[in-house]
């Protein structure tokens, strides 16, 4: 019985073992404008690329005081990536090497 016991108590820490690394890559992340103005565009891509990738905002805008979560997940494993956001007054902000993995949420400010 103890035996059993044992084994039930392994078999149960090494499925935490293997659930807390998923757990700790979250790669969603708040984006916060607190500009004064519209995001009109916005691209995060990973930092081990040259490409911007697709605008996430489509043919949405992020209004000033606005928030938008983006799950930065893109299959590769990478917590590091660079931001592009385009403003309506035509004005343009880069933030390279965002760890999305350990923030919950970026402000533009």
């Amino acid at each position: 019985m103890l035996n059993a016991f044992i084994k039930t108590g392994v078999a149960a820490a090494v499925c935490v073992a293997f659930a807390l690394p998923a757990a700790a890559a979250d790669r969603k992340v708040e984006i916060i404008n607190k500009t004064g103005y519209a995001i009109t565009e916005f691209y995060g891509s990973n930092s081990n690329t040259n490409d911007w990738e697709e605008d996430v905002l489509g043919a949405d805008v992020l209004p000033h005081n606005s928030s938008i979560t983006i799950d930065f997940d893109d299959g590769t494993g990478n917590c590091m990536f660079d931001f592009l956001v385009k403003f309506e007054d035509g004005d343009q902000l880069t933030e390279k090497g965002v760890d999305v993995c350990t923030i919950g949420e970026f402000t533009f400010e």
